[in-house]
C-alpha cells in the first residue's frame, strides 16, 4: 500500500506542473505579464538595485517560455515515473528504487525551476521581496511548492527495507 501512495503522490507533482503549464499556455498574457511584474521591478518603489530592471520582451518571453518548458518537463517526467513505479510496484524494493528514478528527476526540475526562477532569479536578482503585491501569490507559493515537492521526493526516495 504504501508504494501506491508514493505513485499517487508523483501522480499530484505530475498534475501540478502539468496543470500549471496548461494555465501558463491559455492565459499567455497572465504569463508573460507576471514574468514582465518581476523582472520589470515595477510593483515597488525604486531602490538601487532598479537598474536592473528590464521590460525587454526577449526577456521576458525567455523568462515565460522557461517556467512553461520546465513545467512541462517536469510533469512528463513524473508521469512516466509513476508509470514506471507502477509496473514495479509488485517487485523487490531493488526494482522498485530503479523505478522512482525519473519521477524523482521529475521533481528535481519541478525544483529547480522553483528556485533557480522564482527564488535564486525573481527574488534574488530582481528583488521581488521588496513587492507588497506579489511578495505573497509569487514568493509565498513558489516556496509552498517547492516545499510540498521536496517532501514528497524524500518521501518517495526513502529506501524500502
Amino acid at each position: 500500500m504504501l508504494r501506491i501512495v508514493k505513485i499517487l503522490l508523483i501522480l499530484s507533482v505530475a498534475a501540478w506542473a502539468l496543470i500549471g503549464a496548461l494555465g501558463n499556455i491559455i492565459d499567455w498574457g497572465g504569463t508573460t505579464g507576471a514574468v514582465a511584474a518581476a523582472t520589470s521591478m515595477s510593483t515597488f518603489d525604486t531602490v538601487p538595485a532598479s537598474a536592473r530592471a528590464t521590460s525587454n520582451p526577449a526577456v521576458i518571453l525567455i523568462g515565460a517560455l522557461l517556467i512553461t518548458t520546465f513545467k512541462i518537463g517536469a510533469g512528463a517526467l513524473c508521469l512516466l515515473g509513476a508509470w514506471h513505479m507502477w509496473d514495479a510496484r509488485r517487485g523487490d524494493a531493488a526494482d522498485f528504487a530503479k523505478a522512482k528514478s525519473l519521477a524523482l528527476t521529475g521533481c528535481g526540475v519541478a525544483m529547480f525551476m522553483l528556485f533557480a526562477g522564482w527564488i535564486v532569479i525573481a527574488e534574488t536578482w530582481f528583488e521581488l521581496w521588496r513587492s507588497p503585491v506579489l511578495l505573497d501569490p509569487v514568493l509565498g507559493s513558489a516556496f509552498r511548492y517547492g516545499g510540498f515537492i521536496a517532501v514528497i521526493a524524500l518521501f518517495v526516495g526513502a529506501r524500502e527495507e
